[in-house]
């Protein structure tokens, strides 16, 4: 069994200062690292884990504001998922039959497939998350995951679990992932597909997902990404006792973000992400409209598991979103961060 860990804090500092009777001192459309103008721990993890031979199983515990923000509350809707999986991002079992040609099966609960980025930040180029990331994608599933490889380079997947971001469901219904990983000397491309109803007490009305990434590695020192998601949920009416409620509204947004990453020296590094998303119906983010973002963030490796990340992002929209002071919204949103991640484990 491996054990490994990590410990990643933070200081963020916004230039508009929200206050905490604005909107709880946070950055806006930030998670992880969103409490600004104060030190604040993204994370204290610890991971077990034993590759699967046959048998393997993993196990993620945490501890901070990633914790709070992922097991918090469900995107899906439901109702107490806050008291399901606490402090646990990831729990599963794996199998891994010897005859069946590499083919992978995982039962529990483990992050998505989807995304350009992962929910630890040492294994980004920036420290922040993107708002694809925040808004556009699930953080984890539950059921069953599966993988096989087919030929030399191409991986595909089928999962079958329980809707976004939540353990138990109560549409009696599920979702289905489906996903490709193409991966060539140069560059690799994801393709993932989720589909399942995610209202709440019916089956009907469902919520697709499309995400891709275009990984491009021309040089060791160079590394670049295009990622693209269009995400859509129809409502559904319910009926409570012989009454309606609800409507049948398609709500759908869609982003895209570009990344590149350039290894300067074998200590530091430069990286910079422009993002543009699209929520039409304010269904994500609560206001209808279109925000984009830059960051550029520089990072310095101290020693062998021991890293940190200066970081300046602008957010900006075509209303007036951002929290500025007590009362005040304003169009933009600037932000300076420092974050250290010390970590250890096999793997460094």
């Amino acid at each position: 069994m491996d054990i490994s860990g990590l410990i990643d804090g933070y200081y963020s500092y916004n230039y508009n200062r929200p206050s905490d009777l604005a909107n709880g001192q946070i950055n806006d459309l930030y998670n992880f690292n969103d409490k600004t103008d104060q030190f604040n721990l993204t994370e204290a993890r610890l991971t077990l884990n034993h590759d699967a031979d046959p048998i393997g199983a993993r196990l993620d515990v945490f501890y901070g504001r990633t914790n709070t923000l992922i097991n918090g509350g469900a995107s899906d809707n439901s109702v107490n998922q806050h008291n399901q999986g606490d402090y646990i991002e990831q729990a599963y079992v794996s199998f891994k039959p010897a005859k069946a040609k590499g083919l992978d099966l995982d039962f529990g609960k483990f992050v998505t497939s989807a995304g350009a980025e992962v929910i630890e930040t040492k294994d980004n180029w920036n420290y922040s998350r993107s708002i694809l990331f925040a808004w556009a994608i699930p953080y984890f599933h539950f059921g069953l995951r599966t993988s096989m490889p087919i030929g030399k380079s191409d991986t595909f997947g089928v999962q079958v679990v329980n809707g976004w971001n939540n353990v138990t469901t109560n549409n009696g219904g599920v979702t289905i992932g489906l996903t490709n990983s193409l991966v060539k000397p140069k560059y690799t491309w994801n393709v993932n597909y989720y589909t399942g109803p995610s209202n709440v007490n019916t089956q009907q009305g469902y919520r697709n997902l499309i995400d891709t990434t275009l990984l491009l590695t021309p040089s060791p020192k160079f590394n670049a990404y295009i990622n693209y998601d269009y995400g859509q949920n129809r409502d559904a009416i319910t009926v409570v006792d012989g009454e309606e409620f609800g409507d049948n509204n398609l709500n759908h947004w869609q982003g895209v973000a570009f990344a590149a990453h350039y290894q300067a020296t074998g200590t530091s590094a430069f990286a910079g992400r422009y993002e543009y998303y699209n929520d039409p119906n304010g269904y994500e983010t609560g206001t209808v409209q279109h925000v984009q973002e830059f960051t550029g963030t520089y990072e310095y490796k101290w020693a062998a598991g021991l890293l940190s990340r200066v970081e300046v992002r602008h957010d900006w929209s075509d209303v007036d979103f951002f929290h500025k002071g007590n009362t005040g919204l304003v169009q933009g949103q600037t932000t300076a961060t420092v974050g250290f991640v010390a970590f250890f484990g096999p793997k460094r």
